[in-house]
């Protein structure tokens, strides 16, 4: 015979686990806290932290040798690793700020799809990129260049491959982020051809261009906009996304970006 459950003595169901509102991978995670403890080094002594900035931060001149002899901090070994290095510092909290916060949806759509190893590899690439574009055009340039935005564009680039194909993160139809970040990449004409990556190429160049002509500062210490890096890590992450992709690339099981 079945007996009726005592309700006072029926255990509770176990809640449902609550989903937390914003999770980041572990990748981009451990990448946005390096950067942030890197930039405690603003409470160095100020000849400390200048000196810091010469030493990691990206300085054409320093590969110059046509226009008065200039002998940088950092020596021979400054001029390898400050193609990298120069990314991880940043002037001031609203410099963070702004790569963080586009970080967020296209950083960590990337960081799903590669893992730890190859974002990691990614982000100093196109950090790479961006600073041989800033070198061709301020091959005299004394002024240091620091700041991730070469690899985030990179990362918004990387992302344009999959990030609209349905299923995925800019689509109308999504699954769950992991699902999302997994769906085969376009290829890159299919890619270019497709009307939603057109338009965001479209906004995002425009608003490179009109941060270089009109020379518009971000923060309050008024440190000019290196474009021209960002457009290099740009082209970068564009072109070299096939290079790190781990989801295997068949066209037929790319299904078109929604329109």
């Amino acid at each position: 015979m079945d007996f009726p459950l005592d309700p006072v003595n029926t255990p509770p169901e176990p809640a449902a686990p609550r989903e937390p509102i914003l999770t980041l991978p572990r990748a981009l995670t451990v990448y946005v806290v390096l950067i942030a403890i890197i930039h405690l080094r603003v409470l160095l002594p100020p000849e400390w932290e200048e000196w810091t900035v010469d030493v990691f931060g990206f300085i054409p001149k320093r590969y110059d040798s046509t226009l008065v002899d200039l002998t940088f901090p950092g020596g021979e070994g400054a001029k390898v690793w400050s193609f990298v290095t120069y990314s991880l510092l940043h002037a001031n909290l609203s410099h963070i700020g702004f790569n963080v916060l586009w970080l967020l949806p296209f950083g960590s759509a990337l960081a799903r799809r590669f893992g730890g190893l190859r974002f990691y590899v990614f982000m100093a690439v196109t950090a790479v990129a961006g600073a041989l574009a800033h070198l061709v055009t301020h091959e005299h340039a004394v002024a240091p260049m620091i700041g991730a935005s070469a690899s985030v564009s990179g990362t918004m680039a990387a992302a344009i491959r999959f990030a609209f194909v349905q299923g995925s993160f800019l689509s109308f139809s999504r699954g769950d982020a992991d699902a999302a970040a997994r769906v085969p990449a376009l290829s890159l004409l299919r890619a270019l051809r497709n009307p939603r990556v057109q338009a965001f190429l479209v906004v995002w160049f425009g608003v490179n261009i009109i941060f270089g002509v009109a020379s518009i500062a971000i923060g309050a210490d008024g440190a000019s906009v290196a474009w021209q890096a960002h457009i290099g890590g740009f082209f970068a992450g564009l072109i070299l996304f096939s290079l790190f992709d781990p989801v295997p690339h068949r066209e037929a099981d790319a299904a078109p970006a929604a329109h």
